[in-house]
């Protein structure tokens, strides 16, 4: 049985994600579809990266991923199908692949796109479908689609770097308003160098040890630590941190209007 997740950002207040599931399973009656999410935000590239990279990574191999985000930020002309470590990624080509993937993929093909058909969601859908299906039923994935293309690259948002600091943007709260900054543990280890530090967010709040879990600080003390993605984040036990502390997410507009006070979390090395 095939296993395919789903990512969006339309939401679920209407028929479409049920639609894109009813096109999915015209072609394979059987495939198994896992939501992941639908509540992406809007041209949020970094946020959705983080979603799906640390989404996929979790599956098996052979596994197929409809990433339907931003899908008509440009009028498309193909969809993309790609094949990386041993996953099937299906997404539109507007630069979100080689985010997830921090690098290019190893295969990729485009879908082409019927221009006498309106290119809707679940016209979208249905290419994709269909060049699922015929992976499912033997063909390779130069098969299903063109070689002769130029994917588009958007690189992913890393944090900056100096002899004795590092600085992260904010690119996700989650449901409980913890704040995931864009630091890993290897990159924030690697700055460190076994130096003692202070992270430092809204000018005055600082941080200076990392913590396992919520419980090691009292309730309602903030704390920081490297999520199960291997990100920083800051958080409030039994509290809401981006609300009391007015931090937002990452928003491109405000970064190329460089008003990032409120994005951004520095770390300090001594």
């Amino acid at each position: 049985m095939p296993l395919l997740t789903l990512i969006t950002d339309i939401g679920e207040k209407d028929f479409l994600t049920g639609a894109i599931k009813g096109q999915l399973l015209r072609y394979e009656q059987n495939l198994n579809i896992v939501d992941i999410t639908h509540s992406l935000s809007a041209f949020n590239y970094p946020q959705a990266a983080y979603v799906c990279r640390n989404a996929i990574k979790n599956f098996p191999t052979g596994t197929y991923h409809l990433i339907l985000v931003n899908i008509f930020d440009e009028q498309p002309d193909f969809m993309i199908m790609a094949e990386h470590n041993g996953h099937f990624i299906g997404c539109a080509d507007n630069g979100l692949l080689t985010m997830i993937l921090e690098e290019m993929p190893q295969k990729a093909v485009g879908l082409e796109l019927d221009k006498t058909i309106q290119r809707s969601t679940l016209f979208l859908t249905n290419v994709f479908a269909k060049a699922m299906h015929e992976l499912q039923n033997g063909k390779t994935i130069e098969e299903v689609g063109s070689v002769d293309f130029n994917i588009k690259v958007k690189n992913p948002l890393k944090p900056m770097l100096g002899d004795n600091w590092i600085e992260g943007q904010i690119i996700f709260i989650d449901n409980f308003e913890n704040v995931i900054v864009n630091i890993s543990k290897v990159e924030f280890e690697a700055q460190r160098n076994g130096r003692t530090f202070s992270i430092v967010f809204k000018r005055d709040e600082i941080i200076e040890k990392l913590s396992d879990s919520y419980s090691d600080v009292a309730e309602g003390e903030k704390l920081a630590f490297f999520n199960s993605a291997g990100y920083l984040e800051i958080a409030i036990n039994k509290g809401n941190a981006a609300g009391l502390f007015g931090l937002q997410g990452f928003s491109e507009k405000q970064y190329l209007n460089n008003r990032l006070f409120y994005q951004t979390v520095k770390v300090f090395f001594q």
